[in-house]
């Protein structure tokens, strides 16, 4: 293959098992937690296996931009940007729970080309590319054929996440919905992407929180906006609907503005 056409979801893979090679080494070991500027934790199994993703691509793909959480961005201005989170979900490694992964983003222009899910400790590798559809380890995935707010199953990571106006919201759209569930970080996203949840919705969250599961869910036939039906990109601090039609899309951006 030219290096002008690499492998991505082969390259998402490498990236992938290199953050999980050190980030289970940490997994449920006593860990120094350090508090970042925005007063989430960080530790150093995150910034080990960022580390390594980075070594990666600056092996394989030299050329293409970086934007991760741990270390910062490189090369924005690239075609191509590899957006990538170690450790989605650091409380939930900290406190032993396995509903933490590793979330890989492509953008390639403005359009989000690739996403991977990785579950280390479930040992589920959840991807999708443009064009190509989505997968978990190899099966073909597909988003559900929900299209009503009233049997729709959403769920969000904490009611923590919200300010207060925002929870109104969430609240007014869960409670007409057929069942609402918290926790699962990222997971809440690969499980759209299988079918067995039909919305996710979330307030501020940076690109390598929703870049990734959004490419895994477009590819697997989902709807993937801001609050006001934008599409994603860099801009941080975003409130983010996922959802499995665009139907339903549509009916609970109305119930969110409401």
């Amino acid at each position: 293959m030219s290096s002008s056409a690499p492998d991505l979801s082969a390259i998402a893979g490498a990236l992938a098992d290199a953050a999980a090679a050190q980030s289970m080494r940490y997994f449920r070991t006593p860990l120094d937690i350090i508090t970042k500027a925005d007063e989430s934790p960080v530790t150093l199994a995150d910034r080990a296996a960022e580390t390594a993703m980075r070594e990666i691509l600056g092996a394989r793909v030299p050329a293409d931009g970086i934007f991760g959480e741990e270390h910062g961005p490189e090369r924005l201005d690239a075609d191509r940007i590899w957006v990538l989170d170690p450790i989605d979900g650091t409380r939930s490694f900290i406190t032993g729970s396995p509903l933490w992964g590793t979330l890989i983003g492509v953008l390639q222009g403005s359009r989000v080309v690739l996403g991977m899910v990785d579950m280390p400790v479930l040992k589920e590798r959840w991807i999708g590319e443009a064009g190509k559809g989505a997968t978990r380890d190899g099966q073909p995935v597909r988003v559900s054929n929900c299209t009503e707010i009233a049997k729709a199953r959403i769920v969000t990571t904490s009611p923590d996440i919200f300010s207060p106006a925002d929870w109104s919201a969430f609240d007014r759209l869960s409670r007409q919905c057929a069942m609402r569930r918290f926790g699962g970080d990222c997971y809440g996203y690969a499980q759209l992407a299988g079918g067995t949840i039909d919305l996710v919705v979330e307030t501020g969250l940076q690109p390598y929180d929703f870049l990734g599961p959004a490419g895994l869910i477009e590819a697997a036939g989902g709807v993937v906006t801001d609050w006001e039906g934008r599409p994603l990109g860099l801009n941080p601090d975003q409130r983010v609907i996922a959802a499995a039609t665009p139907e339903l899309h549509r009916q609970a951006l109305a119930v969110l503005a409401a």
